[in-house]
């Protein structure tokens, strides 16, 4: 059970819901050698090592590369498992491949998803289908963790070699105490955590409510309970695995992207400079290499195969994937947009306008252009962009002495730094000085310093979940100081640009 005692929004890692011990009696109490699955799981010999089985959801988990290859994939002789710790099993290079190799290869019954609506779906599918409609598209791998739910509490599922391989359990914040989960610092996560796990706990009493008094022969999970626990598993494995790959063509010509778990393939890990990519096939008729993984670089022995996940912020790797990722470009800190809040930065940074608590009315008739009809809730620092543009803009706009100076300039223009002091140096030099300041009152919202959080780090006696949540915070704050020290790179550049200014009028 969760322990709702300590928190109504905290899961427990350990939970009930189909223990392996319980499972592997089931199995080999109701197989038999005719049947032809059974038979394969009992031929199918374990690679693991010994720790490698204790972090695997069955200790006895088939080999994962063999049942590939003998459902008529193809997996190149230089790949092979390895214990990558808390995060599970990953694909690393027993020898050196060169670029351009095709290194693994689906065909389309291997991948895990959830059926289409007209398909045919047998009843428990259909069961199945009927509790994902209920969930918003947002909550995708919801939808798909229950397909994959009711896999592994079939007793005679195809999919067993992957799911055996699966990580026992999961290091994401939805696991994480209370006290480690306020440990994040970073309100908007925090928010989304308790929103999941709060959800979860609603879903798991309609999932039980549908599935009550059915037959176990048309119940989806196996006349099991499935408790929220049960649920944050399986929607974590999928969260942290699934890939959206073109579905079927709908019916205005396009494809559909479709949730699916890859074996063996979700087993590479992430890198914004990977080594590695996927390739689907698009083509109906192919059946073979559905999805393929092709290097994309020469790869050395013992190199881990890399993917890259794509542009995510360090809150959706940490609430999705379990880890974090050092001077990740594409991190920001998010703020609440209020008015009164820039006025204080302009006044910390010594720029005070009161424009802020009155603009003219053509600042008001400029900022609603650049604005649009709908008010600006919240505003983002660091990222790709480095400065959210609605700021960017809003703040040219109140520094602005006049109309005319904005009237020479594209509005949509005044929203990007590369646009160099557009309304001249004095206006650029208020910007960027408000920014910084806004960028230290955010760090001050922060409980502690990043030197607190190194020293608590090294302590020892830290859970990993505490680790991990010290981890992320740190890069937050860091996130905020490389864009004061970018800032302040721009805003030296233009006083450069004022004084030779001066200069020439002197």
């Amino acid at each position: 059970m969760a322990r709702r005692g300590l928190s109504t929004i905290m899961l427990n890692r350990d939970f009930a819901f189909l223990a392996t011990t319980t499972i592997r009696k089931s199995r080999s109490r109701q197989c038999s050698p005719q049947r032809h699955s059974c038979i394969l799981r009992a031929s199918y010999s374990t690679r693991l090592s010994a720790n490698a089985r204790d972090l695997v959801l069955s200790p006895d988990a088939p080999d994962l590369v063999q049942w590939i290859r003998d459902e008529g994939g193809f997996v190149h002789e230089g790949l092979k498992l390895e214990n990558e710790g808390s995060t599970g099993l990953g694909l690393v290079s027993s020898k050196p491949i060169s670029a351009g190799t095709k290194i693994i290869s689906l065909p389309r019954h291997i991948p895990l998803a959830l059926p289409p609506l007209d398909a045919g779906p047998n009843q428990t599918d259909a069961i199945l289908l009927h509790l994902a409609e209920v969930l918003p598209k947002e909550l995708w791998t919801l939808k798909l963790a229950l397909k994959l739910l009711g896999e592994r509490a079939k007793v005679d599922s195809f999919w067993w070699p992957y799911i055996s391989n699966l990580p026992k359990t999961f290091n994401l914040p939805i696991f994480f105490s209370e006290e480690e989960i306020q440990s994040l610092q970073y309100i908007p996560l925090i928010h989304q955590v308790k929103k999941r796990c709060k959800y979860l706990f609603n879903f798991e009493g309609l999932v039980n409510s549908v599935v009550e008094g059915l037959a176990p022969e048309q119940h989806p999970f196996g006349g099991q309970h499935v408790d929220a626990a049960a649920l944050g598993w399986a929607m974590s494995a999928v969260s942290s695995r699934a890939f959206r790959l073109h579905g079927d063509i709908m019916s205005d010509g396009k494809r559909g992207g479709t949730p699916m778990l890859l074996p063996l393939v979700d087993m590479c890990n992430h890198n914004f400079h990977p080594n590695a990519r996927i390739i689907q096939e698009t083509d109906g008729g192919c059946d073979k290499g559905f999805v393929k993984v092709v290097t994309e670089e020469k790869i050395q022995e013992h190199a881990s195969i890399l993917l890259d996940y794509g542009p995510l912020t360090n809150d959706l790797l940490l609430i999705d994937y379990g880890f974090v990722v050092s001077k990740n470009q594409h991190d920001y800190v998010e703020l609440k947009y209020d008015r009164a809040l820039l006025d204080a930065a302009a006044v910390t940074a010594g720029v005070h306008s009161d424009a802020f608590a009155s603009p003219a009315r053509w600042q008001r008739e400029i900022l609603f252009k650049v604005q649009g009809d709908w008010a600006i809730q919240k505003v983002i620092l660091g990222g790709v962009d480095l400065v959210d543009g609605h700021l960017l803009a809003t703040l040219r706009v109140l520094f602005a002495e006049n109309l005319e100076s904005i009237e020479r300039h594209d509005l949509v223009n005044l929203q990007y730094l590369a646009m160099e002091a557009p309304l001249g140096a004095a206006n650029e030099s208020n910007v960027l000085r408000t920014i910084i300041a806004l960028c230290a009152i955010a760090l001050g919202h922060f409980p502690t310093k990043i030197m607190e959080d190194e020293i608590l780090l090294r302590k020892q006696g830290n859970s990993e979940a505490m680790k991990l949540a010290l981890e992320y915070r740190i890069k937050k704050k860091e996130t905020l100081i490389g864009v004061m020290r970018d800032l302040t790179r721009r805003l030296n550049n233009v006083k450069r640009i004022k004084d030779k200014d001066i200069a020439e009028v002197d």
